[in-house]
């Protein structure tokens, strides 16, 4: 007996291929993938407007997979973390970050993680698989219908910031965004989503040479060779100048103005030496800056600097006409801030179930 296939990861061609040896009409095709992405269907007898027959072929040749609430907590900001179980009862996790301007959506693109960075507690864990276009899809259709339910606000932004490496999923990532943006989907501008990397330069390049329409965030922490390959491994084989000459072709390629995200730790690299060094890479590229809060993991290494050392090395870069914004912490009394989670659910951890970074 043939295995039956997930049929999201259909695109709507091949759901029409799929539907002519049903011989059912083209039209079909778009009406389910409308079921699926629109209306986020979870069965075929959700499909009122297929008819019995045509629900039931598709029942035996498919199946519709989604991830489920596991869990949920509120913080204090209004910030709520919510725990998914996705395929093999592993947990990812999608944080919502509502402000005065805006509503995020912080999703993730991995169970576990393969760079190893020392700040970050998704790092310690190993990676177990990347996530489906379906499963990415839903953490945002989640968030965005809680943004709805409890704030009153639509979702006006989804960052790729959380569990794994973005550019390391690559086609389910573009996936996911074509999903997200299109007519036929959630019809979300694709100028309201960024996706966030450690630094892939090649994977960089292929996002140009795609000409991609969303934003680009490069986790950049350090603006010294030596300095960020000790904190991040993926340092080693994608240095400065490598990123550098990658930034200078997504750039040239798609017109976009590039993020440099910069988690500043104390007496490692907020000093004005380390911000001269920034100001000098952050002119490679039109840019701007976020300077993120740090939260201290279980045994790790580094710790946050002072808001005085914060707002010196912030206003040195402003002084050399950069765009800078400082990143305070969110969700943090429910572990739900950049860098924190896994680090404090020991359970979890021995579970083999994870959090996001």
């Amino acid at each position: 007996m043939e295995k039956k296939k997930n049929i999201r990861t259909l695109s709507l061609k091949e759901i029409k291929n799929a539907l002519s040896d049903f011989n059912e009409k083209p039209f079909r095709a778009k009406q389910i993938f409308e079921w699926l992405w629109q209306k986020n269907a979870e069965s075929f007898d959700d499909m009122t407007n297929l008819s019995l027959a045509l629900r039931e072929k598709l029942k035996d040749a498919f199946f519709i997979d989604h991830i489920k609430l596991q869990d949920q907590q509120i913080s204090s900001d209004k910030t709520i973390k919510c725990a998914f179980t996705v395929g093999e009862n592993k947990v990812v996790e999608g944080v919502l970050i509502p402000t005065t301007n805006r509503t995020t959506a912080c999703i993730s693109s991995q169970i576990g993680c393969s760079l190893a960075c020392e700040f970050c507690a998704t790092g310690k864990l190993k990676l177990m698989r990347n996530l489906t276009e379906g499963e990415i899809v839903d953490q945002v259709v989640y968030l965005r219908n809680l943004a709805e339910e409890k704030y009153n606000k639509p979702l006006s932004n989804i960052v790729y910031m959380g569990m794994g490496e973005p550019l390391l999923n690559y086609k389910n990532i573009l996936r996911s965004i074509e999903l997200i943006t299109s007519e036929e989907g959630l019809g979300m501008s694709p100028k309201r989503i960024t996706v966030s990397t450690a630094g892939i330069a090649k994977m960089i390049k292929k996002l140009g040479d795609d000409e991609v329409k969303f934003n680009l965030a490069l986790s950049l922490h350090a603006a010294n060779d030596a300095k960020r390959s000790k904190i991040m491994e993926i340092n080693d084989t994608n240095d400065l100048d490598a990123l550098r000459e990658a930034l200078q072709y997504f750039h040239a390629k798609t017109g976009t103005r590039v993020t440099f995200e910069y988690i500043i730790f104390k007496d490692f690299n907020d000093s004005i030496e380390d911000a001269a060094e920034l100001a000098q890479f952050a002119k490679c590229v039109p840019c701007k800056i976020n300077i993120i809060e740090y939260n201290p993991i279980d045994d790790g290494i580094f710790q946050r600097t002072s808001p005085e050392r914060t707002d010196a090395f912030a206003d040195y870069l402003e002084k050399r006409n950069l765009i800078v914004h400082v990143r305070r912490s969110r969700g943090k009394d429910i572990d739900a801030a950049c860098g924190q989670l896994v680090n404090k659910n020991g359970a979890i951890l021995k579970d083999e179930r994870v959090m996001k970074k």
